[in-house]
């Protein structure tokens, strides 16, 4: 699919929210699509090359399943394999969405440059992850880097492994966000976001963990190219993120609010616009008789003053027509003439 330079860009990150089922991973394509997002996420990875068998649940895990049965078995539940990415990949396709994945393991990155997936997001979890970062460098056409947990001299050393590797800095988007589902306001710090776009000079983005579509829409305003939002088809399903996640209807208006974000930033340039100019002659004023006047009279603020519509002299001229005797009979109203 084409994309316009200046278009923001929406991914809807489905993750693991599919539940290893791939027909709701369809429903809920659908629904970005409806939506109107440009990609939709997912998340790729061999349980055995992602985590030690002993590794314990993160809080916010353990929190949304009611469950602590270690990182390992839930991860497990909600691995994909090859035949599902395929047929995921091609659903997209139909519906003419652009799919895009993480990988998170070495094996992973090569499933998917095998079936032609050059559209790689990168998770904050592995901006440390020498060779997973050094492929994709090589191979990905279209770069996303979620840059949680790390700071800004981390994102640095990470970009620039990329680019040392072959990708390019147009192909690039940096997004800021915040290692916790659901975040909270006080730790999304957006302005962090606007810091990396000036120092490492490449255009960024916001993955959005908080509950509501204020930040996302803040994003926006302060130059984000990218938003990235979790959805779910339903709040109260199974697994480690719906919680965090974002319903349809709630998604559809999101998606509007940001599109409509997009557009009223407009232009770095300040000129009328072609609406504005067609009201400047009915709202701008002209120096206009505030009396009749009678030719040689000298004029003041006792007899002129400044009036609607444009279209004699303007007001900027004030000081110069002050003091002057008139050449002409004027009746009140009339535009003055020197």
């Amino acid at each position: 699919m084409s994309e316009k330079k200046d278009n923001l860009k929406i991914i809807a990150e489905i993750g693991v929210n599919h539940n290893g089922s791939i027909k709701l991973a369809k429903k809920l394509v659908d629904v970005a699509k409806k939506a109107g997002a440009d990609y939709v996420k997912f998340q790729l990875y061999k349980t055995e090359n992602l985590v030690q068998r002993k590794t314990k649940n993160l809080k916010y895990q353990i929190k949304n399943t009611k469950k602590n049965i270690g990182q390992f078995a839930l991860l497990k539940k909600l691995e994909i394999n090859e035949n599902f990415i395929i047929k995921i990949k091609n659903y997209c396709k139909s519906k003419k969405i652009n799919f895009l994945c993480s990988p998170f393991d070495t094996e992973s990155l090569s499933l998917l440059i095998k079936l032609k997936v050059f559209n790689i997001k990168i998770a904050s979890g592995e901006i440390n992850n020498y060779l997973l970062l050094k492929t994709i460098g090589k191979k990905a056409k279209k770069i996303f880097l979620s840059t949680g947990m790390s700071s800004l001299k981390e994102v640095d050393q990470a970009l620039k492994i990329l680019k040392f590797n072959g990708a390019k800095t147009k192909n690039i988007f940096i997004l800021h966000c915040h290692s916790d589902y659901p975040t909270s306001l006080e730790n999304v710090n957006l302005r962090a976001m606007t810091t990396m776009k000036k120092k490492l000079k490449v255009d960024v983005g916001y993955s959005d963990h908080t509950k509501g579509i204020e930040t996302g829409i803040a994003a926006v305003a302060l130059g984000a190219r990218v938003i990235e939002k979790h959805i779910t088809l339903n709040k109260k399903m199974s697994g480690p993120d719906h919680k965090a996640s974002m319903e349809p209807k709630k998604f559809y208006e999101f998606v509007k609010l940001l599109k409509n974000s997009q557009t009223l930033l407009g232009s770095y340039e300040k000129k009328p616009t072609r609406i504005e100019k067609k009201n400047i002659k009915l709202i701008r004023k002209s120096i206009s008789a505030k009396k009749n006047i009678l030719k040689g009279e000298r004029f003041s603020s006792k007899n002129i003053t400044c009036k609607r519509p444009e279209g004699g002299l303007s007001p900027m001229l004030w000081k110069r027509v002050i003091g002057k005797r008139s050449k002409f009979n004027f009746k009140i109203d009339e535009f003055i003439k020197i």
